[in-house]
């Protein structure tokens, strides 16, 4: 992660809950926000779902821009989100096979 001459980043990001959920939120410091997380100090529905990884994120250089694209990926269905996540890390594949070990059982 980088930060831009004259000021911090600002991200979006999506975390996977202990429970395979997922959070998106959006900070100016993903280290800290995400130790915040997997304190208990996050979001209030992060606190009953630990632990939490990220698993994507996004730059922005401005707050705004970082608020409007957590809103965009909060309309998204879970599967779009898997795809999102998916495409920045396809070595990590702890999201897609959560879910097809669910496909199976249905």
């Amino acid at each position: 992660m980088t930060k831009r001459k004259g000021g911090a980043m600002n991200y979006t990001y999506i975390v996977q809950c202990g429970d395979g959920s997922l959070y998106t939120g959006w900070t100016n410091n993903i280290e800290k926000r995400i130790s915040d997380h997997n304190n208990g100090k996050g979001a209030k529905y992060t606190k009953t779902r630990l632990p939490v990884a990220l698993v994507y994120y996004e730059e922005f250089s401005t707050k705004e821009e970082a608020m409007r694209r957590e809103w965009e990926i909060k309309q998204m269905s879970r599967k779009e989100k898997k795809r999102l996540v998916l495409r920045q890390t396809p070595e990590t594949d702890q999201v897609g096979e959560r879910d097809r070990r669910e496909e199976k059982k249905d």
